[in-house]
C-alpha cells in the first residue's frame, strides 16, 4: 500500500525542523572554533559538509514549495476568472 502524500503542514513542519536543525549546527560550528585537535576538526568538517547539503536541499524544497503554491494561484485564478491584477493578487492569499 502506498504511503499517503504529505499534508502541507507536515511539509511546513518538516522545513521549520530543517531549518531549526541548520541554525543549531551553524551555532555549535561557531561555539567550537576553539578545538583545534584533529579529531574535532575531522568531525566540523563532516558537519559543515553535512550543513551545506541540508542548506542546499531545504533551498530546493522551499523552490519547489514556492512553485507549487505560484502554479495553485494560476489554476485558481484561470478557474474562477480572475481578470485584475487586484483579484489575482487577492486570490494568492485565499
Amino acid at each position: 500500500m502506498d504511503s499517503p502524500e504529505p499534508t502541507n503542514t507536515t511539509q511546513e513542519r518538516l522545513l521549520g525542523d530543517l531549518r531549526l536543525v541548520i541554525e543549531n549546527a551553524e551555532e555549535l560550528l561557531k561555539n567550537t572554533d576553539q578545538y583545534n585537535g584533529p579529531q574535532h576538526q575531522s568531525a566540523r568538517s563532516k558537519l559543515v559538509s553535512a550543513l551545506n547539503a541540508a542548506t542546499e536541499e531545504l533551498a530546493r524544497f522551499e523552490d519547489a514549495q514556492l512553485d507549487r503554491m505560484i502554479e495553485a494561484t494560476r489554476a485558481a485564478n484561470k478557474r474562477c476568472n480572475d481578470q485584475s491584477g487586484e483579484a489575482r493578487l487577492l486570490r494568492a492569499f485565499e
